[in-house]
C-alpha cells in the first residue's frame, strides 16, 4: 500500500542526533527569503496540460479532523456510514491518502492501554463504543486503494471547553495531582509537558502502539506543540533545568530541544515495531511561528532520525501580504533535506471561495489547482488538502472540480 520503501538510515547519525536533541539541540537559523521581483506576477499561469512531477505517484492527501468524525447518533452504524462517505468522496475527488484524526485530546479512537476512548465516539470520554473505529477506517481506506495515516495531536489534553469532562484514565486525571509539573495550562487548556521523559515516553509509546497493532501506512503529527511563548507556561521545569547545568540554553532553544527529543523518540519507537510505517509532521507554514512553539523544522528536515516527511501548512493565497504562497513554497523547498525526506504542501481548501486573505481567494476558481501544480513541479512529492469538510462544500465546489482534474492524474 505505502508509497515509501524501507530506507537504510545511518544509525550512528541517528543516535548522534538523538543525543544532541536530549542534551540541547543545535538551532538552525534562517534569514528572510528575498521577495519576488517588483512587478512580477505572484501567480503561476496554468499549463496547457499539467506537468508530471519528477517522481511518479505523487501523494494526494486529505485531512479528516476529529469533528468530521462526530455524529449526532453516536452509534457504530452512524460512525461507519459517515466515514465511508468521507473516504469515498475523497477518492472520487482524486485523493489517494487520508490523514485521520485518531487522537485529538490525549484520547483514542481505538482501544488503547495509554489513553481513554475519545468522546467523539459516544459523547463521553472513556466510554467504550463497542467496536474498533480505527480498524474499520483503515480497512475502508485500503479497500478503496488509499493510504491511511493516523493523525495525532501529541501534547493536547483539553481546550477550555473540549472535552467537557475527562475520563478517570486520562493521563491528566491519573497524574495531575501528584505530578502537576508534567502538565502545562494555557487559557483554560491543558497540555502534556515534553520537558519530562515520562511524558515523551507516553507520547512515543502511544504512537508505537498504533504502528504495532494496526496496518497504518503512517503516523502523523499536526502543528500544535508549545501552546504559547509565555515563560510562565513551564517556568518550574525550566528553572529546574537551568539550575542543573552551568550554561543553560535560552528558553525557546530549550523548548525546541525538548520537542526534538520527543520527535526523535517517537520516530525510533515507531521504527522499532514496524519500520515500514512512515512518521511525518505538518508544521505551520510560517517558520517563525514554528520556532516560537518549539518546532525545529530545519533540524527535522536536515537530520535523519526525526521524520520521513514534512507537510507544511501553506495556507496562503498567492497575494497574501504577510507571506505569499509562492514565497512560502520556495522557502520550504530550499531547506537542506536529508536523503529520502519527502515534502508535501498543505493547501487551504477551507479558504476556497471565501473572502479570506483580503478577498484574494475570490479572484479565481482554480487557485488550489494552481497551487498543487506549483508544488508538484517545485520539488514537492505531494499535496494534502484541509479538509474533508470542504470537498463537497458549495463555497469550494468549482475549486474542487478544477483541482480534481489535475490531482486525479496522480
Amino acid at each position: 500500500m505505502g508509497r515509501f520503501h524501507l530506507r537504510k538510515y545511518c544509525y550512528l547519525v541517528l543516535w548522534a542526533a538523538l543525543l544532541a536533541a536530549v542534551a540541547g539541540v543545535w538551532f538552525f537559523g534562517r534569514g528572510p527569503e528575498p521577495l519576488p521581483e517588483e512587478g512580477a506576477s505572484p501567480i503561476p499561469q496554468a499549463s496547457a496540460a499539467p506537468s508530471t512531477p519528477e517522481e511518479e505517484g505523487a501523494l494526494v492527501g486529505v485531512w479528516v479532523p476529529y469533528f468530521s468524525l462526530n455524529t449526532a447518533e453516536h452509534t457504530q452504524q452512524a460512525f461507519e456510514e459517515n466515514f465511508q462517505t468521507i473516504a469515498q468522496t475523497a477518492q472520487e475527488k482524486g485523493a489517494n491518502a487520508l490523514f485521520v484524526h485518531v487522537r485529538p485530546f490525549s484520547d483514542a479512537l481505538y482501544p488503547s492501554q495509554y489513553y481513554p476512548w475519545s468522546h467523539i465516539l459516544t459523547g463521553t470520554q472513556g466510554q467504550d463504543p463497542g467496536f474498533d473505529p480505527l480498524e474499520f477506517m483503515i480497512e475502508t481506506a485500503h479497500s478503496l486503494g488509499m493510504e491511511f495515516h493516523a493523525w495525532l495531536n501529541p501534547l493536547r489534553v483539553k481546550t477550555a471547553e473540549t472535552p467537557a469532562a475527562l475520563a478517570e484514565n486520562n493521563p491528566y486525571v491519573q497524574l495531575g495531582e501528584e505530578y502537576p509539573q508534567y502538565f502545562m495550562e494555557c487559557e483554560g487548556g491543558v497540555y502534556l509537558n515534553p520537558a519530562y521523559p515520562a511524558m515523551r515516553t507516553l507520547i512515543a509509546d502511544g504512537a508505537a502502539e498504533i504502528a504495532g497493532n494496526y496496518e497504518v501506512d503512517g503516523i502523523h503529527f499536526d502543528d500544535y506543540f508549545y501552546p504559547a511563548e509565555d515563560p510562565a507556561l513551564d517556568s518550574a521545569a525550566y528553572e529546574a533545568y537551568a539550575q542543573s547545568v552551568e550554561e543553560p540554553l535560552p528558553l525557546l532553544e530549550w523548548r525546541a530541544a525538548n520537542i526534538n527529543a520527543m520527535v526523535s523518540q517517537v520516530y525510533e519507537s515507531i521504527k522499532a515495531v514496524k519500520p515500514e510505517v512512515v512518521f511525518g509532521i505538518s508544521p505551520q507554514g510560517n517558520m517563525q511561528n514554528d520556532e516560537a512553539m518549539g518546532a525545529d523544522v530545519a533540524t527535522w528536515a536536515a537530520v535523519p532520525g526525526y521524520v520521513d516527511y514534512l507537510a507544511p501548512q501553506l495556507y496562503y493565497s498567492f497575494e497574501n501580504e504577510a507571506l505569499p504562497y509562492q514565497q512560502a513554497l520556495e522557502e520550504w523547498a530550499a531547506l537542506p533535506r536529508h536523503q529520502g525526506l519527502e515534502l508535501y504542501a498543505g493547501l487551504a481548501l477551507y479558504k476556497a471561495g471565501t473572502d479570506a486573505d483580503g478577498g484574494t481567494w475570490l479572484l479565481r476558481d482554480n487557485i488550489i489547482a494552481l497551487q498543487a501544480e506549483a508544488a508538484l513541479n517545485g520539488g514537492y512529492q505531494g499535496v494534502i488538502l484541509y479538509s474533508s469538510e470542504y470537498l463537497e462544500a458549495e463555497q469550494a465546489a468549482k475549486e474542487v472540480e478544477n483541482a480534481a482534474a489535475l490531482l486525479g492524474q496522480y
